[in-house]
């Protein structure tokens, strides 16, 4: 009997202890995931990515002209091509007096059409700077038709001369319309235009 009568007052008892700590528990435990959480959100440490350095940028009005003789057609001939680069102003980090480059790319005849002006290649450039050094790079170019946009995305290494080692960001951009109506059978593609920009980053 004193068992009995003992041990109702004191199982309520315990039973609000219990209910209390646990929320306590539930509480404190809450309160460290959510600060866990906002650190590992917050630091910056931790989604920093490594970046280059831009030792060279060219910009508008750099140009590129590319040309083709006999003009371009949608069957496809024999046909000689040059790209011509006038670059600048430039501006660079590593050498400030690099102010303006050329580069002159001659392609042999060779079997083209309209056609294989889209598409992917590679290519090597020579860039003569204003300071009497070169820059050779060698290039992955994606060529793809944006709107009324005729895009050229150059990307690569520059494999020798200033700048050696630094990766290359080159991107050309002009009317698209001779190159549609040239590939619909309608036209012929003598020569494209382009405004460039270009950059050459150091890891």
């Amino acid at each position: 009997m004193f068992r009995a009568t003992a041990a109702r007052p004191v199982r309520p008892r315990l039973r609000l202890r219990l209910r209390l700590r646990w929320s306590r528990l539930t509480a404190i435990l809450a309160s460290s995931l959510l600060l866990a959480g906002s650190l590992l959100t917050s630091s910056p440490t931790a989604v920093a990515a490594p970046t280059g350095v831009l030792d060279l940028t060219c910009v508008p009005p750099s140009s590129g002209v590319s040309t083709y003789s006999p003009p371009l057609t949608n069957t496809p001939q024999m046909v000689a091509a040059t790209i011509s680069f006038q670059l600048g102003p430039c501006t660079s980090r590593e050498t400030p007096q690099v102010t303006s480059g050329t580069a002159t790319l001659n392609s042999a005849p060779r079997t083209r059409s309209c056609a294989d002006l889209l598409g992917s290649a590679s290519r090597t450039l020579v860039i003569n700077w204003n300071t009497g050094e070169t820059s050779t790079l060698a290039l992955n170019v994606s060529t793809s038709v944006v709107g009324a946009v005729l895009e050229s995305v150059l990307t690569g290494t520059v494999s020798s001369g200033r700048f050696q080692g630094d990766t290359v960001a080159m991107d050309q951009t002009g009317p698209a319309t001779s190159v549609l109506t040239c590939t619909a059978g309608l036209g012929t593609v003598a020569s494209i235009y382009s405004v460039v920009t270009l950059e050459i980053t150091s890891l």
